[in-house]
C-alpha cells in the first residue's frame, strides 16, 4: 500500500508529540484519517466543528501542548472559526487542519459541494499561520512552521488546508518525520538584552512600592515570579489567565481584578510596575469601560510579542523576551537585599477594598467558587460567559496556575464551558474537572453533552439556572430597554442527563453544593448539578 499525504500527515503529528486529535470525520477529509487508526494519536469525535475548536482549546491551556483538529471544506472550517477566534484572543495555539476542494476546482464559482469563495482568506482572520499546501513537499514545512511558531513566538491557532486530490498523493519520496526537538525551538525564544535587564533591576531596586501585573503570558514564570514578588515585597497582582500563579493563602497574591477602583489606585500609587506577559486589555483591566489603562511613568513590560510591547500602554522599558528566562535573568541581577515591608498590608487593604466595591450578589457567587475549590481540591475550573464566572474574574483566588480560565475575557463567546471542560480532563485525567455554565450558554453546545461519556470524563457540569439570558436582560432594564428575547425556557435538565447516563442533583443551597460535590469526586463520573441561581443572587 502506497503512504499517501494523508498517511504521511499522522506520521509527521505524532513526530510533534500530538496524543490527541480533535476531529468530525466528512467525505471531503477522510483521507485525513488514513492510517489514524494504527497510530498512537487517540481521535476524539465533537458533534459540532465550534466544540471541537473549545475541546481542543481546554486540551491546550492544560496540557501545555498545542491542540489539533481535523475539519472539513466549507461548513466545517466556518463553523470553527468562532473557536479560533476565541483561541487568538487568548493566546491558545490551536492547530486546524481542513480539506478544501480539488486543486482544479478552487476558486471556480462553479458550484462545488462545500466551495467557498476565499476559505483561506477566511481562516487567515483568526490564525498566525495560515497556508494551503499546494504539493506534498509543502505538508512537513508547514507543520514545522507550525509548531515552531508555537514554542517560540506569541502563540496563535495556526490553520493548514489541504486540497482533496492532494491527500492522496505518493508521500514515499517525502523524509521520515523527525521527532520534535525541544533545544531547537528553545533556543528561538528571544532574550532581553543584558543592559536591558540591569535597567530593570536598577529601577527596582531603587523603588519603595513596586508592584507586579503578571498575564497569561506569564503562567510559565509561577516559581520566578513567586521569588521576585517575596524578594521585592511587591504584590503580584493576577489577571484572569494568571490567576493561581500564588495560592489564595500567599501573602503577596492579589487575585481581585485591576478592573476594580481600589486596585488601579494601587497600581496607579506604585513607583514601578513590572508588567509580565500582559495585554493590558479592557477585559481584565477595563471591563466596565470606565477608563483605559493608567500611563504610569515608570512602567516595565515583559512580553514575548514586539507589537504587544507599547499597545494600550506605552513603557518606560520594554523587554522582549519569554516571561521565564527574562524573569530567571532578573533573579539574577542585583536586586539588593530581600525586603520585608508593607507589601502584605498592601495586598490585604486593596483585597478588602476591592470585594467591597461588588454586589452583595456577586461576593455570594465568589463564595460559591471558593466552596468548589474547597471541596474538591486540585480541580480545574472551565467556565463561560455566566453570572458565578463573572463574578470570579473580579475576585475569586485560583488554587494553582491554569486552574481557572473560561471565555468571558478577549473574544468572549458563549457555549465554550462545555467542550472546554473535556478537552482539559482529557489533558489531566488524573484531576478533577468543574465546568461552569448558565443556562442559555450550554444551549450553544448541549450536543457536546456526548463527548465527556465518550472519552469517560470525570466531570461535573455545574448548570446555573436563572430561566434565561439574566444577565443580558438585566443589561437591556439597565438601558431602559423593554426585555425581549431574553426569558428563554432552558429544557428540563433532569432528563437531558438521563439521556446521557449522567448523574443528576437539583441545589439550592452551599450545603447541597458540598455534598453534590463530594458525591460526585466520590463516583469519579460525570455528574449534572443544576443550580437554582435565584438561591444565590
Amino acid at each position: 500500500m502506497k503512504k499517501t499525504l494523508g498517511s504521511y500527515l499522522i506520521e509527521t503529528l505524532e513526530a510533534q508529540g500530538v496524543q490527541h486529535v480533535f476531529g468530525i470525520p466528512g467525505v471531503h477529509n477522510i483521507e485525513l484519517y488514513r492510517g489514524l487508526a494504527g497510530s498512537r494519536i487517540r481521535h476524539v469525535t465533537g458533534r459540532h466543528e465550534q466544540g471541537l475548536g473549545f475541546m481542543a482549546d481546554g486540551y491546550a491551556r492544560v496540557a501545555r501542548m498545542p491542540g489539533v483538529c481535523f475539519t472539513i471544506t466549507g461548513p466545517g472550517l466556518t463553523n470553527i472559526v468562532t473557536a479560533m477566534g476565541q483561541a487568538y484572543g487568548d493566546s491558545i495555539p490551536l492547530l486546524v487542519i481542513a480539506s478544501e476542494n480539488r486543486r482544479s476546482e478552487i476558486g471556480t464559482g462553479r458550484g462545488y459541494l462545500h466551495e467557498m469563495t476565499d476559505q483561506l482568506g477566511v481562516a487567515a482572520r483568526v490564525s498566525g499561520l495560515s497556508r494551503r499546501i499546494g504539493k506534498p513537499a509543502e505538508l512537513p514545512e508547514a507543520i514545522a512552521e507550525a509548531f515552531a511558531g508555537f514554542a517560540s513566538s506569541r502563540p496563535r491557532p495556526a490553520y493548514i488546508e489541504i486540497p482533496r486530490d492532494l491527500m492522496t498523493e505518493d508521500a514515499a519520496g517525502l523524509p521520515v518525520p523527525a521527532k520534535a526537538s525541544a533545544p531547537s525551538v528553545a533556543s528561538a525564544l528571544p532574550v532581553a538584552p543584558a543592559d536591558a535587564l540591569a535597567d530593570a533591576a536598577s529601577r527596582l531596586r531603587g523603588a519603595k512600592t513596586p508592584l507586579i501585573l503578571a498575564g497569561g503570558g506569564a503562567l510559565a514564570a509561577g516559581a520566578e515570579l513567586r521569588q521576585l514578588a517575596e524578594r521585592l515585597d511587591a504584590p503580584l497582582v493576577m489577571t484572569i489567565n494568571a490567576r493561581g500563579l500564588l495560592p489564595p493563602e500567599h501573602a503577596l497574591g492579589v487575585s481581585v481584578s485591576p478592573t476594580l477602583g481600589a486596585v488601579r489606585s494601587m497600581i496607579a500609587a506604585a513607583d514601578v510596575v513590572l508588567a509580565v506577559g500582559t495585554e493590558l486589555g479592557q477585559t481584565d483591566y477595563d471591563a466596565y469601560c470606565v477608563a483605559d489603562f493608567p500611563a504610569h511613568p515608570n512602567l516595565i513590560r515583559v512580553d514575548i510579542d514586539a507589537s504587544q510591547l507599547t499597545r494600550n500602554a506605552r513603557p518606560a522599558l520594554a523587554l522582549r523576551a519569554d516571561a521565564r528566562a527574562a524573569m530567571k535573568g532578573l533573579l539574577a541581577q542585583q536586586l539588593g537585599p530581600a525586603r520585608s515591608g508593607s507589601g502584605a498590608q498592601r495586598v490585604k487593604d486593596v483585597t478588602a477594598a476591592a470585594l467591597a466595591e461588588l454586589s452583595p450578589a456577586m461576593r455570594r457567587e465568589i463564595a460559591f467558587l471558593d466552596c468548589i475549590r474547597d471541596t474538591v481540591p486540585d480541580a480545574i475550573l472551565v467556565g463561560d460567559s455566566t453570572q458565578t464566572v463573572y463574578a470570579g474574574n473580579l475576585g475569586f483566588a485560583a488554587a494553582r496556575p491554569g486552574s481557572w480560565f473560561n471565555s468571558a475575557t478577549g473574544y468572549g463567546t458563549l457555549g465554550y464551558a462545555l467542550p472546554a471542560s473535556t478537552g482539559a480532563g482529557l489533558a489531566a485525567p488524573d484531576r478533577p474537572v468543574v465546568c461552569l455554565v448558565g443556562d442559555g450558554g450550554l444551549q450553544f453546545s448541549l450536543g457536546e453533552l456526548a463527548v465527556p461519556r465518550d472519552v469517560d470524563a470525570w466531570s461535573a457540569i455545574i448548570v446555573w439556572n436563572n430561566y434565561g439570558y439574566r444577565e443580558i436582560k438585566s443589561a437591556m432594564l439597565a438601558a431602559h430597554i423593554v426585555p425581549v428575547g431574553v426569558d428563554v425556557r432552558p429544557p428540563d435538565f433532569s432528563h437531558i442527563a438521563r439521556a446521557y447516563g449522567y448523574a443528576h442533583q437539583l441545589i439550592d443551597s452551599t450545603e447541597g453544593l458540598t455534598r453534590a460535590l463530594k458525591a460526585f469526586a466520590a463516583r469519579r463520573q460525570v455528574s449534572v448539578i443544576e443550580v437554582r441561581a435565584e438561591a444565590f443572587e
